[in-house]
């Protein structure tokens, strides 16, 4: 029988092993189910728990800095939120959200990924070992980047991503960025890349792997591979009005890339993180792949409605988005060793590597190709 009362819900996860620290000052809403609060997840006071997708796996660490609101969302082993607000979101194994996090709907932070304090997220994508500072302000992202722990990608303390066009009559966002990239990043074989502090990026845009932004600047344009970029601020005294400007191909390139790229990620997820699971492994693991498989989904649903607000505004329709079906080509055995899947990517071969980066990037090419505006 389901328990009707907090107190209730309170006794039953701490009887099964789940740590109430304190729990005066736990709430588990009526919404959550239990059964996806597994035992040795610690919620410390402060605590609210709310959603039926809500999922915490063992050694997950909720409020350990302060209050936490956690909606709908699937922490992972050992993963942490320190204190803020969390919804719609994934963390997976050991990613933390650092002190006073505002982490909004569509959000996934793969293993080790991690933020500082007062990090503002919404449609981001962070791949494992990305690290943000604090006081970072980063919506409709993909950042990828490096090779473990200690060698990472990181965005410094002070920045924010501009994602919003004023021109027309209500502006737009379709604006998204993407630095690094999905057919090279989830390899964890190339460069990091630093994105220095107290700066800025006008989406959408691109920084390759192993460049490095200066700190203390707007960066407006694309950056390539292995490149260090100053951007001169710019002096503008001119008329000015809202009126649309027209339609430009790279914004609509840019914007489609960005989604070949969610696309590449979810069948990264459906055809080799997912088809490798062991058959024993345990519920509790795929279930959490399968709400970052949503959460790529529901990325790729907000980017395309961002592109066909951007589209009507200029009286163009975007047709009905077609997505490739390339087969993976690597050997994704359930239950192979080892079953670590950072362990498993660093395993791979360079042939593998190279098998593997090609059919990511061809789905992204083909799907830009298909459904490129004429």
């Amino acid at each position: 029988m389901k328990p009707t009362s907090l107190s209730d819900r309170l006794r039953s996860l701490s009887e099964k092993g789940v740590q109430l620290v304190d729990e005066r000052q736990v709430f588990i809403d009526e919404d959550v189910s239990l059964d996806r609060i597994h035992p040795g997840s610690v919620l410390f006071p402060g605590t609210r728990l709310s959603g039926a997708k809500t999922l915490l796996a063992p050694g997950a660490r909720i409020g350990s800095e302060g209050p936490a609101t956690i909606i709908d969302s699937a922490i992972g082993e050992n993963a942490e939120v320190a204190s803020g607000f969390v919804a719609g979101s994934v963390l997976l194994d050991k990613a933390r959200i650092g002190a006073n996090g505002h982490i909004r709907p569509g959000t996934l932070l793969e293993e080790e990924a991690s933020t500082a304090h007062a990090v503002g997220l919404k449609h981001t994508i962070l791949t494992s070992f990305v690290t943000l500072g604090s006081l970072i302000n980063c919506c409709d992202c993909l950042i990828s980047g490096g090779r473990s722990r200690t060698n990472h990608t990181e965005i410094g303390s002070g920045f924010i991503h501009f994602n919003f066009t004023p021109w027309g009559e209500h502006g737009d966002k379709a604006t998204p960025s993407i630095i690094g990239g999905i057919p090279r990043g989830v390899f964890l074989r190339e460069e990091r890349i630093f994105i220095g502090g107290l700066s800025g990026m006008v989406g959408p845009t691109e920084v390759g792997f192993g460049s490095f932004t200066v700190a203390g600047q707007i960066v407006r344009s694309r950056v390539g591979d292995n490149r260090v970029r100053s951007e001169v601020a710019r002096k503008i005294d001119a008329p000015w009005d809202f009126q649309l400007r027209g339609l430009t191909e790279p914004r609509v390139e840019r914007n489609l890339d960005y989604i070949g790229h969610l696309a590449a990620l979810r069948a990264w997820y459906t055809d080799v993180r997912k088809a490798r699971l062991p058959r024993e492994a345990s519920s509790y693991t795929g279930e959490i792949l399968d709400a970052a498989v949503s959460v790529l989904d529901s990325g790729i649903a907000e980017r395309t409605a961002r592109l066909q607000q951007f589209l009507s505004a200029r009286n163009v329709t975007l047709p009905p988005l077609r997505f490739p079906a390339i087969a993976c080509p690597l050997q994704t055995t359930p239950g192979a060793e080892p079953y670590d899947h950072i362990a498993w990517v660093r395993s791979l071969s360079s042939e593998e590597v190279a098998l593997g980066t090609g059919w990511l990037q061809e789905m992204v090419d083909s799907f830009v190709r298909t459904n490129r505006i004429a």
